[in-house]
């Protein structure tokens, strides 16, 4: 467990040598039809990009190495391609299908949620499908407008609200047992008694998010992001035993 459910960590000469590396290979990413195609969302505002970015299982890429102070504080996991979630000017637009309750959540409640949980099926239940270690942000732009949210605290309510819901339970079972109630239950909880926290970040800047922390993107407010967006690589890898999920 990470205390107060997130680090952010002032840019080094490594975390900013690496964000550099990572936004040549990121314009080339978004500048691909067919990425574009695939991930652009919102009335065009937010580019989802999962596992976008060419790095490797060491997180290295363009043949720079991942280097920063989080180094000891997390498992030496094998790391998958980055996320590139990039937020452009006017987000978040509505898009064309999206109910109303959703646009609205995304407005309100910054789309507020916490990863490793799948909507499935037309009714969009939550399954425990990604069990993840850490989630480990790392800005490629400036992304003072549009920025990460957290709620410091809510690590805390999930992570007891999940080791209630799978008490008893083989931990092999874990990823069938439908949590969409204990979920928004939870998260209801978070919202009346945790603190919002905007991240604002600057490019190289980086944030080690506890995995059971509630966190979303800011709608756009005053400032405007870069005119390439604002960019931000993630990375989530998955445990190697959903059992450890549970545990600190």
């Amino acid at each position: 467990m990470i205390e107060g459910g997130f680090i952010q960590f002032e840019a080094t000469p490594e975390t900013t040598t690496w964000a550099k590396a990572a936004k040549l290979e990121a314009d080339k990413v978004l500048a691909d039809p067919a990425m574009q195609a695939k991930w652009l969302r919102h009335g065009k505002t937010w580019f989802v990009g999962v596992d976008a970015l060419p790095n490797d299982e060491q997180g290295a890429i363009g043949g720079v190495p991942l280097r920063g102070p989080w180094e000891g504080m997390i498992p030496g996991l094998p790391l998958h391609p980055a996320q590139l979630s990039v937020v452009y000017d006017g987000y978040p637009k509505k898009d064309e299908g999206e109910s109303d309750k959703a646009h609205q959540f995304r407005l309100k409640r910054d789309a507020a949620h916490f990863d490793g949980l799948l909507a499935e099926g037309p009714q969009k239940r939550r399954f425990l499908k990604e069990p993840h270690a850490y989630i480990l942000g790392i800005a490629l732009t400036d992304a003072e407008a549009c920025p990460l949210v957290v709620w410091p605290g809510s690590e805390e309510i999930m992570r007891e609200a999940f080791t209630v819901a799978f008490a008893g339970m083989p931990a092999a079972m874990w990823s069938d047992i439908d949590v969409t109630e204990i979920y928004s239950d939870a998260r209801n909880e978070v919202f009346e008694c945790c603190e919002r926290v905007e991240l604002p970040m600057k490019a190289g800047q980086a944030v080690l998010l506890d995995r059971f922390v509630i966190h979303g993107t800011a709608p756009q407010s005053k400032a405007k992001p870069p005119k390439d967006g604002r960019q931000i690589a993630f990375f989530r890898p998955q445990m190697a035993s959903i059992r450890d999920w549970l545990r600190d």
